[in-house]
């Protein structure tokens, strides 16, 4: 099997290039290529290039514009990548018989609720960011391309920055912190989401035109907001021997903490179709994030 994986330095590409190496002829690349090759998804003719020599049999896109602020202010570019790109993909992959397996997001719905969001439910973006990825969603579906759209939502990593990290930056040189406490999901690990992706592929692959593929949900289980998040890293890395300044954690609505991009107030996803589909377990999120914090204070 040869994968050609765009996107591979961040925090989901990173895990992808461990994840996905035992299945194959892997070619990974960030934005600025290699070897002649282009990573840039603002570049569809060094895409369709690359793609021509690589000829992958499963194109793995795990870059976007992510900068969910900045994307309010530059939405050509956040259009041009998260979703005129994919025109580009779902057509090569149309029309060379390879599998496009692609990561979006929560943020293509409206926040609204208490309930898990199912995937065929109403979507309704509140950004410039969920509008660009729930356009990418949709030029991937109205292709004939075989693919696998994952969203996913509240992702961390060891490598980048992330809320973990920010939190515990922010512990070490503060005695008091606010977080948004009205605000729902489940933090998920890069890593869960790359092993997930590797097993899903390799099923896939060897199905050939499998029923299975189209648009899943892929989080880890339970839920938190993200000011029990914080306490739950704070308390944690205080029992790792982190020698934080904080002593107070003082919950506050998002209406107290104004941004550019409006963020849903619900990220919760329903992945109970994945589970069932694909005979997989999702472990709640507070493995993942324990397991983070062993891994970069221990």
């Amino acid at each position: 099997m040869k994968i050609l994986l765009l996107g591979c330095n961040g925090q989901i590409g990173w895990e992808l290039q461990r994840a996905l190496a035992p299945l194959g002829e892997l070619t990974p690349l960030a934005r600025e290529g290699r070897d002649g090759l282009v990573g840039d998804l603002a570049n569809p003719a060094g895409l369709r290039a690359t793609i021509a020599r690589v000829k992958p049999d499963v194109i793995v896109n795990a870059a976007a514009h992510t900068a969910v602020d900045r994307a309010e202010s530059e939405p050509g570019l956040a259009r041009q990548i998260n979703a005129t790109a994919l025109e580009t993909l779902a057509a090569e992959a149309a029309a060379r018989g390879a599998r496009l397996v692609h990561y979006s997001t929560d943020y293509v719905f409206d926040g609204s609720g208490d309930r898990p969001w199912r995937e065929d439910d109403p979507t309704g973006p509140l950004s410039v960011y969920g509008r660009t990825k729930l356009e990418g969603e949709e030029i991937i579906r109205a292709s004939a391309c075989r693919h696998l759209i994952f969203r996913t939502s509240w992702v961390y990593a060891a490598r980048g920055g992330n809320f973990i990290r920010n939190m515990l930056k922010l512990a070490a040189e503060r005695e008091r912190l606010t977080v948004i406490d009205d605000q729902f999901g489940a933090p998920t690990g890069a890593e869960l989401i790359a092993d997930v992706t590797a097993q899903i592929v390799r099923m896939a692959e060897r199905d050939g035109d499998d029923p299975r593929d189209g648009t899943y949900h892929l989080a880890a289980g339970g839920e938190t907001s993200w000011h029990a998040y914080a306490r739950f890293v704070i308390d944690g890395a205080r029992r790792r021997g982190a020698e934080l300044k904080v002593g107070e954690i003082v919950p506050i609505p998002a209406s107290a903490y104004p941004t550019p991009a409006k963020r849903p107030a619900n990220s919760r996803l329903d992945t109970r179709r994945l589970r069932h589909v694909f005979g997989l377990t999702l472990p709640d999120w507070r493995v993942g994030v324990g397991r983070l914090l062993d891994e970069i204070l221990t």
